[in-house]
């Protein structure tokens, strides 16, 4: 089997035809087959090696599984780029923990909540393991559907995908008050009814309303994530709160929002968006102590 090696100070990649082996200081931390599954409609790739792979032969028209190298040689270079992405993201939360600054081989349960922009992963975390867990495709990029949505149906305005997620950024909140809030927005889109350029005013408050459906299955996800923890593990939870990671995390109030429906305190990762990639730097700088979480 033919394969190409990319090479940093920290990691090797051998990204072979049939696996790619992720590795570090001659250790092997990832093994997972080389596929792909690509939504053919958006393009989007939905899931990357042991995942895609069980899709093959089983998916519906809309979903192409691929094989991103042929004969050693990469044949597509944007899947390959987003199948080694993911596979060093498919540590999270555990990488989250990590990079929030969690000791995370103690026994003490810590609750993670990483929204990220696909989907959002909660997990409670104890001696280097996770505990239980559950995983919701709504997240950020859902969020941006959701105002897309609302302002087609309550302003009658269409607004590109760029556009909402430039008004998630500067106005997007989780309660319709906030002790800060934002000021309106002019937002331009097309009059869905004359077809003709428009431009409104957006309230904080609207963006809220608009999120808030999704947001309850995010609480919703919380809720039973923590009704399956074990309560000696809640009881350190119930003092040490929840911890939010990933840009989705820096919506405004949504911390609040989140600590009014467990009754628990809630606390923002320092630079949110970089938490996974800095605690799987840390991990993979840390082989030993990280041993158990790396090797799958």
């Amino acid at each position: 089997m033919g394969f190409f090696d990319f090479m940093t100070e920290d990691i090797a990649i051998d990204l072979g035809t049939a696996n790619t082996l992720i590795i570090h200081n001659d250790k092997v931390v990832i093994d997972s087959p080389s596929i792909v599954a690509r939504d053919r409609v958006s393009g989007k790739i939905i899931a990357v090696g042991k995942e895609a792979n069980m899709m093959q032969g089983k998916t519906h028209e809309n979903i192409k599984t691929i094989r991103p190298l042929k004969d050693g040689v990469i044949a597509d270079f944007d899947a390959s780029e987003k199948m080694i992405s993911m596979f060093i993201k498919s540590i999270e939360p555990m990488a989250a923990a990590i990079g929030i600054g969690i000791d995370i081989m103690q026994p003490k349960g810590n609750m993670i909540v990483d929204i990220g922009g696909g989907t959002t992963e909660i997990a409670v975390i104890a001696l280097g393991g996770i505990v239980c867990d559950k995983s919701v495709k709504i997240a950020g990029d859902v969020f941006t559907n959701d105002i897309v949505y609302y302002m087609r149906t309550q302003h009658n305005l269409f607004v590109g995908e760029a556009t909402a997620e430039k008004i998630k950024i500067t106005i997007g909140a989780a309660l319709e008050e906030l002790e800060s809030p934002p000021d309106d927005m002019s937002v331009q889109g097309r009059d869905l009814l004359t077809g003709k350029p428009k431009q409104v005013e957006v309230s904080y408050r609207e963006i809220a309303k608009a999120l808030d459906k999704s947001i309850q299955r995010i609480e919703d996800a919380v809720m039973e994530t923590l009704s399956q923890t074990p309560p000696e593990l809640a009881a350190d939870i119930y003092n040490t709160g929840i911890y939010l990671a990933g840009g989705g995390s820096m919506l405004r109030g949504l911390d609040k929002r989140i600590s009014q429906k467990t009754d628990l305190p809630v606390y923002i990762a320092e630079d949110p968006l970089r938490a996974v990639v800095r605690g799987t730097g840390m991990a993979l700088k840390n082989i030993p102590k990280f041993r158990s979480i790396l090797i799958k």
